[in-house]
């Protein structure tokens, strides 16, 4: 078995001397903005990856860069709502015909807006009320929110608020889609991803803390009506005149889950489409391993997953234990990552590990599914093993 000692330091490099060469060979590109001068922008030459879209430069932040990290609370939701739209989008926007961008055109204010609740006619006025005894301006409160009226009914207790109007929508992400036509570059397709919550939280009359698990199919149905409102908000606004948009529903994760959330159902419209017809199911899961839930649905998976860990503890007495994270799509494995977290007295045992790691990756899993291994001690990561689909031998970076 060949071993890369060193991969990453090189891959490094080359990305390195790969951006001098794009600075002197850049593709100078105009990019149609809302003014009348267009923006110089540059594109670069190389990309890392097919599974990557090109990022138009200057880079531009979102305009509500930072709400999804505010709003969702487990870090694995973050990463998947974004890439997992990302993934699913690659089907119309190619990576190789098409560059990214983050969204540029829903304003952070309009946002923020429409992950609040909606108001009842009485209480929009009290909170108006409210902002004139502050001497501010009651304009600057909106009553266009997403998420359902909660009623005034004094008589309900948190609980029965908590069931008769829960918080569905917890966030929306845009994504910018462009395309070179000569040495002009426009959006041709916008994505927005609704991160729907699988669980509410909220505090009952002494202040403790509640949650109540929302049906996925309940949390479906009001994602597609909120994507319905959206569509129809956005078809009055100058930015969206005659642009595809794809909608995809997000069900997040408790705030616990040690696995992210998934993807559940998407949809596509024309640029001179005001209404949705239909909606697909998009069968993508997330599990762990080992679990009872994985060996309940994948058995066979996780026999391999309990075989791996086994060999391993044969051969090194201060192995702590393989923790697993599988990808399913159409309820089949297409990427493991597994976290081997050890205990050891030198480089040279960190060598021998890895080596023999690096050896049952390939024994034990089937050449069409993609293993990232990452090996950790109480220093940090000593080790990075991947196995990428029909490879014949694993690339292997050892930390210095």
């Amino acid at each position: 078995m060949k071993k890369r000692i060193g991969m990453l330091l090189c891959c490094f490099s080359l990305i390195l001397s790969g951006c001098s060469l794009s600075l002197k060979n850049e593709d100078k590109v105009v990019q149609e903005s809302n003014s009348k001068k267009g923006e110089d922008a540059i594109i670069p030459r190389y990309s890392i990856s097919n599974d990557y879209y090109k990022t138009i430069l200057p880079f531009k932040p979102s305009k509500t860069r930072g709400a999804v990290v505010a709003n969702i609370d487990n870090r694995l939701d973050i990463s998947e709502f974004e890439l997992g739209l990302m993934r699913i989008v690659q089907e119309q926007y190619s990576t190789k015909d098409y560059l990214y961008q983050e969204g540029q055109l829903l304003s952070k204010k309009t946002v923020e807006s429409w992950l609040k609740r909606k108001y009842t006619p009485s209480q929009f006025k009290q909170k108006q009320d409210a902002l004139k005894s502050a001497n501010l301006k009651p304009s600057s409160i909106t009553n266009d929110g997403l998420n359902p009226i909660q009623t005034d009914t004094k008589n309900l207790t948190e609980d029965q608020k908590a069931k008769q109007a829960p918080i569905f929508l917890n966030s929306i992400l845009e994504q910018d889609y462009l395309k070179k036509n000569g040495k002009e570059v426009k959006v041709e397709g916008v994505a927005i991803g609704l991160a729907m919550n699988s669980v509410y939280y909220y505090q009952e009359e002494h202040g403790y803390p509640r949650e109540l698990k929302i049906p996925q199919d309940e949390m479906i149905k009001q994602g597609k009506a909120i994507a319905q409102e959206i569509l129809t908000r956005v078809r009055k606004m100058d930015e969206f005149k005659d642009i595809p948009i794809t909608f995809a529903i997000f069900r997040q994760q408790s705030q616990s889950s040690v696995v992210p959330g998934n993807y559940v159902a998407m949809t596509s419209v024309s640029g001179n489409d005001f209404s949705i017809s239909n909606w697909d199911k998009i069968n993508e899961k997330y599990y762990l391993f080992p679990s009872a839930a994985a060996t309940a649905d994948y058995r066979d998976d996780a026999m391999k997953m309990v075989n791996f860990k086994s060999d391993i503890e044969n051969y090194f007495p201060n192995y702590t234990g393989v923790v697993g994270t599988g990808f399913y799509k159409d309820n089949e494995l297409i990427q493991l990552k597994i976290d081997i977290p050890m205990q050891f007295y030198g480089k040279a045992e960190v060598i021998a590990f890895t080596q023999y790691v690096a050896g049952l990756m390939m024994d034990h899993f089937p050449s069409y599914l993609k293993v990232e291994t990452n090996i950790f001690s109480s220093n940090g990561q000593e080790a990075l093993i991947v196995k990428d689909v029909d490879a014949k031998e694993p690339s292997v970076h050892i930390y210095n």
